[in-house]
């Protein structure tokens, strides 16, 4: 399949293109988080856990941290589902992975401002994530982007709250 962005086109014009808005979806970092999803080996140690669903597509998803101090040291997050959670949930566990409660939550409130079609602040750098800004386009789409993020966000509560894991799953509703 042949995409739309100008870099990939070939000379061949029998083939199919797809659509921009399509084509900021599903960028090459988008499919390669989809087809290798990383910081997804079970870690040695769990401190703090979170189960996600969303109940508009059925994609699941579980965060699991392992924190030291104020850090969130190691994250896997195991997601069932659609190609934009699971790249969603792949990019987000290598941006938090080592980064303090305070920095995760700054990367949770930017990503969340972006995925909604709104600046992000010039001072947070989302790196990767940033494949993700079309997606603002569908919004039906944006809970599927969410959803590891809420998850995240309900492991942090519960941390706050003393607990090891989140009495309720996260969801996108």
């Amino acid at each position: 399949m042949l995409w739309s962005n100008p870099s990939r086109r070939r000379e061949n014009t029998s083939a199919i293109m797809i659509d921009e808005p399509l084509d900021d979806l599903y960028r090459d970092i988008v499919l390669d988080h989809t087809k290798c999803p990383r910081c997804r080996n079970p870690l040695d140690r769990v401190d703090l856990s979170s189960d996600g669903h969303n109940p508009v597509c059925g994609d699941e998803v579980q965060v699991c941290l392992k924190v030291s101090g104020d850090r969130v040291e190691d994250i896997c997050v195991r997601s069932r589902g659609c190609s934009i959670s699971t790249a969603s949930g792949s990019i987000m566990a290598e941006n938090v992975k080592g980064k303090t409660r305070e920095e995760t939550e700054k990367i949770i409130a930017a990503f969340r401002s972006m995925i909604h079609g709104n600046q992000v602040p010039d001072s947070i750098d989302l790196g990767e994530l940033e494949a993700l800004e079309g997606v603002h386009k569908f919004p039906i789409r944006v809970k599927c982007a969410m959803l590891a993020w809420v998850t995240l966000e309900s492991a942090l509560k519960a941390w706050d709250e003393g607990k090891v894991k989140a009495e309720q799953k996260a969801s996108t509703e």
